[in-house]
């Protein structure tokens, strides 16, 4: 069987401190005494360390670099934070690498491993969407290598995080259905384990309350963030006799799947179905009726997330919970005739 590569972290685990002070060791710095490096040194000889040439020649010409890892790198928000975090990174001489999870748990660790391996100065994530162990973002915290959130969060005791004011921004779209004459609204979200989907459902739920509507829990569907099955849950709905006279949706990818699902069975947006969706991309401005959206300032959040994630590098420790408003957007479609 191949034997597996020694990293920094193995050797760092082994002798029970940071992957910092390796790495410093080995690199014969100053700023380790010498008996450390001496048992460092004699460790790696030992477990038959080999240094990567890759991220040695990667220190030695752009020092300075951020991890970036985002679910789905071709959808435009997450293009728009990427952008953001690039723009304001670039100013300050840091260069940006990024990782597409494909929403997967293991794809998003492995991304985060691999750049602990190439000795980032610190990481940008936004979460999988089936991650519901949080133990390798946790173990990031133990190394002590700065870290910020956006978007999809965990952990909000130990790291910094940048979200939208999804739950105000749902209540005032479930309020503008309402007044546009909406009774049946639906929600389409995503997995229930991801707050960015609590905090849109529970803004939905309170514009429900506060108009003294009766919440119909058939309505609130969580599922996968999937074209597919976002579509196949909104026919579902459409099917019903009791059909939703609007929805709700939960992003880009579910708002379209929904709408596709309302053209597909001849009905009408907005006089039999109204729809708005959660959206950072004008695409609703190209279809027929324009989509009225919830716009994320993606390439705020992006600046904002880089920013605290620079703070942080540079030895602010404190831990912020920043909120960037959205943006509601009426178009057509949400505005029965």
């Amino acid at each position: 069987m191949k034997q597996r590569r020694i990293s920094l972290k193995d050797l760092a685990e082994r002798m029970g401190v940071s992957i910092a002070t390796v790495s410093r060791a080995l690199s014969n710095s100053h700023e380790v005494s010498e008996e450390m490096k001496r048992k460092i040194q004699a460790v790696a000889r030992e477990m038959n360390y080999r240094p990567n040439p890759f991220a040695q020649s990667l220190r030695k010409e752009a020092p300075h670099i951020i991890g970036v890892v985002v679910p789905n790198l071709v959808a435009h928000y997450y293009a728009a934070v990427l952008d953001g975090i690039e723009d304001y990174a670039r100013q300050k001489g840091y260069s940006v690498f990024s990782s597409n999870s494909h929403e997967s748990n293991e794809l998003e660790t492995l991304a985060i491993d691999n750049f602990i391996s190439m000795h980032v100065d610190g990481i940008i994530a936004c979460l999988a969407q089936d991650t519901t162990d949080y133990s390798h973002f946790e173990e990031i915290h133990r190394m002590g290598i700065p870290l910020v959130f956006f978007a999809r969060t965990c952990l909000p005791n130990l790291f910094s995080q940048v979200v939208a004011d999804g739950d105000i921004a749902a209540q005032k779209a479930t309020q503008h259905l309402i007044d546009a004459g909406s009774k049946r609204i639906a929600f389409l979200g995503g997995p229930n384990h991801l707050d960015m989907v609590r905090r849109r459902k529970h803004g939905y739920l309170e514009a429900l309350r506060n108009n003294k509507i009766p919440v119909d829990r058939s309505l609130v569907v969580n599922g996968k963030i999937d074209f597919q099955t976002a579509r196949e849950a909104a026919v579902q709905l459409l099917r019903r006799d009791d059909r939703p006279d609007a929805i709700l949706a939960f992003n880009d990818i579910v708002t379209y799947a929904a709408f596709d699902a309302i053209r597909s069975m001849g009905l009408r947006i907005p006089d039999d179905v109204a729809i708005i969706g959660f959206s950072d991309t004008e695409s609703g401005l190209f279809v027929t009726p324009t989509l009225s959206v919830i716009a994320d300032q993606a390439h705020q959040q992006g600046v904002k997330a880089c920013e605290l994630l620079l703070r942080n590098i540079n030895g602010d420790h404190t831990i912020y919970q920043e909120v960037v408003p959205m943006e509601l957007k009426i178009r057509e479609s949400s505005i029965k005739k």
